[in-house]
């Protein structure tokens, strides 16, 4: 609130109105919601796209993705933002939206299960477990960032990222018809990515999230673009809950989820504590429980409308910063617009037009992004101890494994495969072992790291 309205209400005798719980006149109000919705959209979307195209999945089947994750972004972000009751929610400006922590999972359980008819329902149902999980422990979790300092989720951040890399050349591939990469659909990736560094360096705001609309306008006079995947797609539609059938539990899946599930709740907190920094709102461990239990419930629900894990979006912390307007009441309405998107197949059907080579370039910004917020996590790390930098090293070297090897655990049970089939998973529990060995078992706790979480998130506002 200015000093002058905070004057005002102290001369009315009104009680003063924190900022965060300040509801601003509708014009400004709409018109920063929207920036809110346009720095997240295209991470909203990137993940269903991911697991959709490495799936192999039909237009029809990644819209209904795409759409449902849109749905339950926004409602997660509407949990987080005006909460329920005194239990649930952050009540900070939160947008949630899906994270990118789950993805080697998802796609090796997909693999291991012979593709989405049988893969699909046994990855929203490992969801749905790890979610509750989540959401039973979230009062317990700040007791337990501590086992997760910057040399673990560093190396995990840096890990995610890098093992993604491999995904977006593989779409690149994957638009040719020959099985080998055509020059053009190079010309075109490459194209691209001049745009999306032109676009970064000499516009602002919402014209640095457009870089897929020029990408696919270029597409066209190279007959790269195909737009009949918009035939038949309604304008306003009810997503069809378990549209890939009902949930199934799969103990391995189950096990891999759980662990990237405290992959999420440690971002977030690191997240709340940043974001409770930035708007001067003290956030202590009842705040950050019910922000983790907003995560976790929008979690839950998010595989009924077929959608993926939700987590809070650290780019809108950045705008929240840039643009000074610090109600939680602004995201709320970001949240609702999300739902109206998500309410549109046409929308979701528009996103899926966008050519392999594009969305390869783009992808590559947002995964290389990811790696580079885990390296700078790393930086907050004391590597010049041995035994961290050892813990970076196992983490990535036994966690790339299976991206850099294909076939790598192949000759494994299936069972086996899902747990160490990602890497992240893998990687992940790795590191935590080797954090607990080398500095909180024995004699090495006064030396050991800083436990204070990042506020680096596992999604960026690439476009």
């Amino acid at each position: 609130m200015s000093s002058e309205k905070k004057s005002t209400a102290a001369r009315a005798g009104a009680p003063e109105v924190h900022p965060v719980d300040e509801v601003l006149p509708p014009g400004r109000m709409l018109v920063a919601s929207l920036q809110h919705v346009a720095s997240m959209y295209a991470g909203a979307v990137s993940v269903p796209l991911v697991v959709a195209v490495a799936a192999k999945m039909s237009p029809g089947d990644t819209a209904v993705l795409m759409g449902g994750s849109l749905l339950m972004a926004g409602i997660a972000t509407l949990l987080q933002t005006l909460g329920i009751g005194n239990f649930i929610g952050s009540r900070l400006p939160f947008v949630n939206g899906v994270s990118f922590a789950g993805v080697g999972v998802m796609l090796t359980i997909i693999s291991t299960q012979g593709g989405v008819e049988a893969g699909m329902p046994i990855v929203f149902g490992a969801i749905i477990v790890s979610s509750l999980f989540g959401f039973l422990v979230s009062s317990y979790f700040s007791r337990l960032v501590r086992f997760f300092p910057p040399v673990v989720t560093g190396s995990v951040i840096t890990l995610i990222g890098v093992s993604l890399i491999p995904v977006a050349y593989d779409w690149i591939v994957d638009d040719s018809t020959t099985g080998t990469p055509e020059p053009k659909s190079i010309g075109l990736a490459g194209a691209t990515v001049l745009v999306m560094l032109l676009l970064q360096r000499f516009t602002r705001g919402f014209l640095k999230q457009i870089s897929m609309i020029f990408g696919t306008l270029l597409a066209i006079p190279m007959g790269l673009a195909d737009f009949s995947k918009l035939d038949g797609a309604d304008p306003v539609g009810i997503p069809s809950p378990l549209h890939f059938g009902a949930p199934e539990f799969n103990i391995p899946a189950i096990v891999s989820m759980c662990v990237v599930m405290l992959v999420i709740l440690t971002e977030s907190t690191a997240d709340m504590i940043a974001l409770g920094k930035i708007v001067e709102k003290d956030v202590d461990e009842k705040t950050i429980a019910r922000g983790l239990r907003a995560d976790a419930l929008g979690s839950a629900l998010s595989p009924l409308f077929n959608a993926f894990h939700a987590s809070a979006f650290a780019q809108n912390i950045g705008l929240v910063v840039i643009s000074k307007v610090r109600s939680r009441f602004v995201v709320a309405l970001g949240g609702a617009i999300l739902v109206l998107i998500g309410l549109s197949p046409a929308a979701a059907a528009l996103i899926s037009v966008v050519p392999m080579p594009v969305l390869a370039a783009v992808s590559l910004f947002l995964f290389g992004s990811i790696a580079v917020s885990g390296i700078q996590t790393l930086f907050q790390a004391d590597l010049h101890r041995g035994d961290n930098a050892l813990i970076v090293v196992v983490t990535l070297g036994a966690g790339l494994a299976p991206a850099l090897s294909d076939g790598f655990y192949d000759a494994f049970p299936d069972w086996a495969q899902i747990v160490l089939g990602s890497g992240i998973s893998t990687g992940c529990i790795l590191a935590v072992a080797l954090n607990l060995v080398f500095n909180h078992l024995g004699a090495k706790g006064s030396s050991a790291e800083s436990p204070s979480p990042v506020p680096q998130g596992l999604r960026t506002d690439a476009s």
